[in-house]
């Protein structure tokens, strides 16, 4: 039996998420603001089904993407200097919430994003938590991903893609926006071939809670971000992410990698 939470519980020692299924720690509560923050502040997100509980998880180990470690692959960095798309930080929230919910993925028969937790990520997105990534060609919505940001941590909840690397464009956008922003991490929760192929990695969940800790003190306040902010182009773009598997580091960019 996993503990049951009531609107006033408080969420139970990580120690006791179960190791199968990985990291399912409790049920019940509710899915207010405050619930959702506290819960991200300790390594816990919400993940069901309809007709499920809410389900809290914490698996060990998590699956986490440094930003200057997301991995650029030659066929991607032709794709970002072609430059031949839009990114909004912020400006389609409700559309790309939506269409990861109505995105289908091999494997799943259906979605976990519910209208309940749509609604509680607007909310949150409305309090300045939660952010989202959009890519537009010809002015359509082709590709995004949203999460929440607390303090210098950035949490990643879902992604779609409806054109080729529409997804990876997003991400590659938003690693580097919050490079330069300082954000220590991102989170990826779970472990996925997709993910590791771009960067991410695992860490136990003792380290992943030490850097949160460290991480979600760290000003800013919540609040939107601009627009336009990570439309820049890549045409110099190299410092402090990873390409074809070799680290640049930004004060040797300039000079190319080391061999």
């Amino acid at each position: 039996m996993i503990p049951w939470l009531d609107s006033a519980n408080t969420f139970p020692p990580l120690e006791l998420a179960q190791t199968e299924p990985n990291g399912l720690l409790c049920a019940g509560g509710d899915l207010s603001p405050q619930r959702i923050v506290q819960a991200y502040r300790q390594g816990i997100f919400p993940w069901f089904s309809d007709g499920e509980p809410i389900l809290w998880w914490s698996p060990d180990p998590r699956m986490v993407l440094f930003p200057s470690e997301f991995r650029i692959s030659r066929s991607l960095r032709r794709t970002l200097r072609a430059n031949d798309y839009r990114i909004r930080l912020d400006g389609d929230f409700p559309a790309v919430i939506d269409a990861c919910a109505r995105t289908r993925r091999q494997g799943q028969a259906g979605t976990w994003i519910t209208a309940e937790m749509q609604a509680a990520y607007c909310t949150l997105f409305e309090r300045g938590y939660a952010h989202s990534v959009a890519v537009r060609v010809n002015d359509k919505l082709v590709g995004g991903l949203y999460g929440l940001a607390i303090g210098k941590m950035f949490y990643g909840e879902s992604m779609f893609s409806h054109a080729t690397d529409a997804s990876k464009i997003a991400l590659a956008h938003l690693a580097r926006f919050l490079r330069k922003q300082e954000f220590g991490l991102i989170d990826c929760q779970m472990t996925t071939p997709h993910l590791a192929s771009l960067g991410a990695r695992e860490i136990s969940r003792d380290d992943f809670l030490a850097r949160v800790h460290e991480l979600t003190v760290i000003p800013p306040p919540c609040g939107r971000w601009p627009i336009d902010g990570a439309s820049e182009g890549w045409d110099q773009e190299t410092g402090g992410m990873q390409h074809d598997n070799r680290i640049i580091p930004p004060d040797k960019a300039q000079r190319g990698p080391s061999r």
